[in-house]
């Protein structure tokens, strides 16, 4: 069996440990400690996080999408191939290594999606882009840490709890969709998503595209309209 290279570390911003980059031939993994984030094999759920918000925006002529963790891409490249040539899509990614080795080391693997005239890169915490907009996206993208139940920093489950999902709510334009990624079911994430005045589905997606790999959670939350309540 080839052995895994390491090819950089870099700390995460804020803290909780230090992100490992590792090559096996044509195979990418990022870990942190003995925990693996994301593999290069594995991209069935996070491009499911992309189609799956894509269909319930899709008859929207100009999207704005915010897409919470760039990771290895896929969840950007996935909704590259099905928006149009009007939308727009902001990506935060919290840790700048992430993005260099997007640039360096997995290039190849991340194509044209970086320099794609669509495609803005903000290496920032998806928490402040969210908290500054209002009424601004159609859709918000988040697989950031391991999903609700966090792995790598504390202020990321500010993102999860009621304060941040109410901002997430006054982010999105009426009718717009709040998807999110994680690792497994949460029950009390589905019940806060409903009590901040989300419509939720929660839908569960294979790693891998076609069938095999554990089974990973994504919620589709949508904004409801308060007037379409009564």
């Amino acid at each position: 069996m080839i052995p895994w290279d390491l090819l950089d570390t870099s700390p995460i911003p804020g803290g909780g440990g230090n992100l490992r980059l590792k090559r096996r031939g044509a195979e990418f993994s990022i870990m942190l400690g003995d925990n693996e984030l994301m593999n290069s094999r594995l991209s069935g759920s996070e491009q499911a996080l992309a189609t799956l918000s894509w269909e319930r925006i899709r008859a929207r002529p100009s999207p704005r999408i915010l897409i919470g963790g760039l990771g290895m891409g896929f969840t950007l490249r996935a909704a590259l191939a099905v928006l149009g040539p009007q939308a727009r899509v902001v990506v935060a990614e919290l840790v700048p290594a992430v993005v260099a080795w997007a640039r360096g080391p997995m290039a190849q693997m991340h194509g044209a999606s970086l320099t794609d005239p669509r495609v803005s890169i903000h290496e920032t915490d998806v928490g402040l882009l969210i908290r500054d907009a209002r009424a601004s996206y159609d859709a918000i993208l988040l697989d950031v840490d391991n999903g609700p139940d966090g792995l790598t920093r504390e202020a990321n489950d500010g993102l999860y709890q009621r304060a941040g999902l109410n901002a997430a709510s006054q982010a999105l334009r009426p009718g717009g969709v709040l998807a999110v990624w994680s690792s497994g079911p949460d029950q009390g994430f589905t019940e806060r998503l409903r009590r901040t005045g989300f419509g939720v589905e929660e839908i569960k997606v294979r790693a891998k595209s076609k069938k095999g790999g554990a089974r990973h959670v994504v919620w589709i939350a949508t904004r409801i309209d308060p007037g379409a309540r009564r």
